[in-house]
């Protein structure tokens, strides 16, 4: 166990504390939601872990919809809509493969899941609900999925929103996440007698990025700097005072408070600060977060895997600049053939299509040089070619509109002076 004190309000820091490298405070934490506070770090990461939390963390939802039988009021598109919403439960995604890394010809129970539904109102006068507890999970091939939580789940069979959750307590992958208190889920659908819906889902992994059925949190919130001392934005305020008009959030009292009114110094700049001496150096290094997951997975495994999902991609990158490093690339190098160097008078050399000692581009075997390129140059000067000289060409050669003569004589380019 570490010495190190949780309830540390997060300033007042030493330079032994301050070396340790981010910290994670969590200040209040339940099934949905957990409120924590990253601090000793940059922006850009902070910010970094807040996009990757949002759009990149592997969760499970449907993806497919085969509608056998519909006869309610909503369309199918309408009902596939809603499908695709409806949270499941992501445990074990990591065992999971997305469809275009499984070798299957459609899909199996490596990269999906199976759910059904099956419900029709054939005596009830009032209408019947269909919630999300109705879809039934099964493997590709039709056999029921075993529950792996003990009896006596908290989750499974009872309701306690305020209990901290963990990944054990969440149902088989694929299947429905029920928070409410009567454990239905979202409601789907209405029948009213005689109606029935019969369906079959497809469950795929996948991001948020690709689309928003994907996403483990329905919202984030991100703060930073409380008081504006950075004065990264202008609070607009009618009265002379932005203070009185912009009430402090709850993250102010982990900060430094800001001196009194009349402490302040006259014409600091605008905003909440006040009149406080703005400070060019300064950086933001405390970030106060509030996560809301969807319940698809426990709200610190959220913060867990966004954090891990960074560093698999920041190691990829890693892993192919070691690469080039390995195999004898100097990117250095690279950046630096971007500079020509100075060409010689008389042969073009080092120029894109000059000839003698430049092989990309020119030189005697090339397709813009003389000497031996059929194409462009036959003979020492290309002589009997489109391009060539020596009075064989009509179109650009001797007496034509561009050559012949020397400097171009008898031609309108070359004869008269100054030309």
């Amino acid at each position: 166990m570490d010495d190190y004190d949780y309830n540390h309000n997060g300033y007042h820091l030493d330079d032994d504390t301050a070396d340790l490298g981010p910290r994670v405070n969590i200040r209040d934490f339940n099934n949905t939601t957990i409120d924590f506070v990253l601090s000793h770090t940059t922006l850009a990461l902070a910010n970094s872990i807040r996009r990757t939390m949002l759009a990149e963390i592997p969760t499970v939802a449907i993806d497919l919809v085969e509608i056998e039988s519909n006869t309610s009021v909503l369309a199918d598109e309408f009902l596939a809509h809603r499908l695709g919403l409806v949270p499941l439960s992501t445990r074990g995604v990591e065992e999971m493969l997305y469809t275009r890394d499984c070798d299957c010809d459609e899909f199996c129970d490596n990269c999906a899941v199976i759910l059904r539904l099956d419900v029709a109102n054939r005596n009830l006068d009032h209408n019947l609900k269909v919630f999300a507890r109705d879809l039934v999970a099964q493997r590709v091939d039709g056999q029921a999925i075993h529950d792996p939580r003990p009896r006596g789940n908290s989750m499974a069979n009872g309701y306690n929103p305020a209990a901290p959750a963990t990944i054990e307590d969440l149902p088989p992958r694929g299947v429905p996440v029920m928070l409410d208190e009567k454990r239905q889920g979202a409601l789907i659908c209405q029948l009213r007698k005689g109606q029935e819906l019969k369906l079959r889902c497809i469950v795929k992994k996948g991001i948020a990025k690709e689309h928003a059925k994907w996403a483990p949190t329905a919202a984030i919130g991100f703060e930073y700097d409380p008081h504006n001392k950075l004065r990264h934005t202008q609070l607009w305020h009618e009265g002379n005072d932005a203070r009185a008009e912009w009430p402090e959030s709850k993250n102010a009292g982990w900060e430094e408070p800001l001196p009194a009114p009349e402490d302040h110094v006259i014409g600091g700049g605008g905003g909440a600060a006040g009149g406080v001496p703005f400070d060019y150096e300064a950086e933001p290094s405390q970030f106060y977060v509030s996560l809301e997951g969807t319940g698809v997975m426990p709200p610190d495994a959220v913060l867990h895997s966004g954090i891990r999902t960074l560093q698999l991609k920041l190691g990829g990158v890693i892993q192919q600049l070691s690469a080039l490093t390995d195999s004898g690339h100097d990117t250095t190098a690279v950046v630096n053939t971007m500079d020509s160097p100075a060409p010689e008078v008389g042969n073009g050399e080092h120029t894109a299509y000059g000839g003698g000692k430049t092989p990309g581009y020119g030189g005697q075997q090339t397709a813009y040089g003389g000497g031996m390129t059929p194409g462009y140059g036959g003979g020492p000067v290309g002589q009997g070619t489109a391009y060539g000289g020596g009075g064989q060409t009509p179109a650009y050669g001797a007496g034509s509109a561009y050559g012949g003569g020397g400097l171009g004589g008898a031609t309108p380019y070359g004869s008269r002076p100054g030309y």
